[in-house]
């Protein structure tokens, strides 16, 4: 399991064995379930979690129950309430497995201690932000700026290997349209073929 998260390390820093096998050290082993939770709505995100195997959807409910999905994340990708780790206050967002999954999970206190003792992960952490700040303001911009058929385009395009394991319930929630128009939608794209 820990190697997929070494190659995924190795991808924004560069770090000897020792230092690798000692920050991995740091994760422990777990599997959620399909449809279980990873972090529910109002609780305090107690761990950072990086799936190696499986697929898990983070979202949001508002007022009136609507889901809005932030994003998805399926093998070597990073889950978390940032917010609500980093602050240990209560979570906006909920995590849920979409197929039987596993992951190493690392606790604030371990995370902060390898911050401590090894600076390089500090950096890690930060390279990883900032790409996922890229990738929300991108995001945003498109949410603005283009059309939802646009966007569905660039879905599709942008994570082929997440688009057939998706519903299109869950797809229309990540683009914040309905489920019925996305059928439009598909149904317009499908004509044009």
């Amino acid at each position: 399991m820990h190697s997929l998260l070494k190659e995924n390390i190795a991808r924004h820093i560069a770090m000897t064995e020792e230092e690798l096998q000692q920050f991995c050290s740091l994760f422990t082993p777990v599997t959620v379930k399909r449809k279980e939770h990873f972090l529910r709505e109002g609780r305090v995100c107690q761990h950072e979690g990086f799936v190696t195997k499986g697929l898990f959807r983070i979202y949001h409910l508002d007022n009136a129950g609507v889901e809005h999905v932030l994003y998805f994340a399926a093998e070597d990708w990073w889950i978390t309430d940032i917010d609500s780790f980093t602050n240990q206050r209560p979570s906006d967002l909920a995590i849920e497995a979409l197929e039987d999954s596993e992951l190493l999970i690392i606790s604030k206190k371990n995370k902060d201690f390898a911050f401590e003792q090894q600076p390089k992960i500090e950096k890690l952490f930060r390279i990883m932000t900032q790409k996922t700040h890229v990738a929300l303001q991108r995001r945003m911009i498109d949410n603005l700026s283009k059309t939802a058929e646009q966007r569905y385009q660039d879905f599709i395009a942008k994570y082929p290997q997440l688009y057939n394991r998706l519903s299109n319930i869950q797809i229309s929630a990540y683009l914040g349209i309905s489920h019925e128009f996305l059928s439009k939608i598909r149904k317009k794209m499908a004509a044009k073929r």
